[in-house]
This record gives structure tokens, C-alpha cells and sequence, in this order.
């Protein structure tokens, strides 16, 4: 058994089920675990993925954009990350990137990307 080969065994038991489909272009809700002073909640994170990143299944990575009022905000998830209860794919768009920043610039009609049905 290879190096390669024993460490993709080991990280199997660590990926979570369903998650490996995200792509760049895809409007997601996040459904993050916090945990504050003893307690658990979940808190959603909708947004457009404009990036995706990691070489290996275990150490994919996304990065989630939100428009909120003026400003925006991105946050980078672990796809399979212990503390990630679900990821939801809201919609798909047409892109021919893996990475989308470009679209941090882009305002109003110029922003717009063309839903995939």
C-alpha cells in the first residue's frame, strides 16, 4: 500500500456525506454550528460561491459571498468541517471559472449571471 492510498483511507472516515457536488457559480445557505458559553446554535450563511479551493477530499475549501447593504462579505467553510451541520444548494449559475472574484467589482446589471435551470 502506498503513501497516497493509506492516507486517502484514513481520511474517509473524516468526510462528511453529500458534500463533495459544490461548485463555483452555486448559491448555497451554510448551516454553521456556534458554540458560545455552553451552548450550541445554528447559524445560516447565504451567499454565492466564488471559490473553490484544496487539492485533497478532505481539505476542500469554499469561499461564500453575501451582499449586505453596502458592503460586501465573504466567508471561507471547510466542506467538511465537524462544526458545518448542512450545506443547501439554492441555485446554480453559468460560469467558466473556478474562481469568480472578478465578481467583487461587478455592480447592478454588470453583477449578473445567467441562472442554469
Amino acid at each position: 500500500m502506498t503513501n497516497s492510498e493509506l492516507i486517502k483511507k484514513i481520511q474517509s472516515s473524516f468526510l462528511q456525506e453529500g458534500r463533495e457536488q459544490i461548485k463555483t457559480g452555486m448559491e448555497v445557505e451554510v448551516y454553521q454550528i456556534i458554540k458560545e458559553a455552553g451552548k450550541e446554535r445554528i447559524q445560516k450563511y447565504k451567499g454565492l460561491v466564488i471559490k473553490t479551493s484544496g487539492k485533497s477530499e478532505l481539505e476542500k475549501n469554499i469561499t461564500v459571498r453575501r451582499k449586505i447593504g453596502a458592503f460586501g462579505v465573504e466567508k471561507v467553510f471547510p466542506i467538511h468541517s465537524s462544526n458545518i451541520q448542512k450545506i443547501e444548494i439554492i441555485r446554480q449559475f453559468k460560469v467558466r471559472r473556478k474562481s469568480i472574484k472578478f465578481i467583487r467589482d461587478l455592480t447592478g446589471k454588470a453583477a449578473r449571471l445567467r441562472e442554469v435551470n
